[in-house]
């Protein structure tokens, strides 16, 4: 007998304010992921203040997408956290995705919980988890979660935490990237941590985790910030407040069907991620 091999599942991050109207292109590509022809959808408010208002609007637009059903995942507590028929719930779902909100709710109430563990779990059995603002910040094992978008770029102004680790250790995501003028933030984080690399999301830009590579769909501009090669910074020199220089940082702008290599640290071009796509399923098959 021929042991049933199961893939992780797709891990998407998206970068706030996503079209929920006409197509929305990024929340049916999210259910397109799920190897289920009419996914349940179970949908984690846990970051909002308002999951009365939030939760309807992802119900009626996961309905008309496809799904056969959305859950309403409303875990506001620890105690919450660790109930079973939250697990339950979770173990059901084909597509988990996280509401935007305050990321910090969001690790403090689900980190180190059971609801965490079957969301992992889930993902490794092939489920799609996908999240968007703080539902895709909290992604990274380093967290970005505060910090003035106007002038960040003074030691010590990003505010920084531990994240659910769902994404390779190196990379650190920030959301709603370009509308609120947030490019400072992940140059502090790089001049002072250059082995991360930033991922800035724009709004309606949504980024799929795959094999090492960081694959941008949707309307929106990915920013990738890589200060892996950068040759100087005085920031070891500053005390906190301080403005800091640092020079020869990286930075790329994705569209819709680019990609990048975390391993390389390179653009990939629709036609390379053509080709690679094309390897990879001649070699499943």
């Amino acid at each position: 007998m021929t042991e049933k091999i199961t893939r992780q599942g797709p891990l998407v991050a998206i970068g706030g304010a996503e079209d929920k109207t006409a197509e929305a292109v990024i929340l049916q590509q999210v259910l397109e992921m799920s190897d289920a022809d009419a996914p349940v959808v179970g949908v984690i408010t846990t970051a909002s203040s308002v999951p009365d208002d939030v939760f309807p609007g992802y119900a009626d637009v996961f309905a008309r997408l496809g799904a056969s059903e959305t859950l309403d995942v409303r875990i506001r507590t620890r105690a919450h956290a660790d109930e079973q028929k939250f697990v339950d719930m979770i173990d059901r779902c084909d597509v988990v995705f996280i509401s935007g909100g305050d990321q910090m709710r969001l690790t403090n109430t689900m980190g180190g919980c059971r609801t965490l563990d079957a969301i992992r779990r889930r993902r490794e059995a092939g489920a799609v988890v996908a999240g968007t603002s703080a539902g895709a910040a909290c992604q990274s094992a380093t967290m970005v979660y505060g910090g003035p978008s106007d002038d960040s770029l003074r030691k010590g102004a990003v505010k920084m935490s531990a994240g659910f680790g769902l994404v390779q250790d190196n990379v650190i995501i920030d959301t709603h990237f370009l509308e609120r003028g947030r490019f400072s933030r992940l140059m502090e984080v790089g001049a002072t941590n250059p082995e991360y690399i930033g991922i800035g999301l724009g709004e309606d830009a949504a980024v799929l985790f795959s094999d090492g590579i960081v694959h941008s769909f949707g309307p929106g501009h990915v920013v990738i910030v890589d200060s892996s090669q950068i040759t100087g910074s005085n920031v070891y020199d500053l005390h906190d407040g301080e403005a800091v220089s640092v020079s020869n940082v990286i930075m790329h702008a994705l569209v819709d069907g680019y990609g990048y290599s975390l391993s390389d640290r390179r653009v990939l071009t629709p036609q390379e991620l053509g080709a690679s796509k094309t390897e990879r399923n001649v070699a499943h098959n």
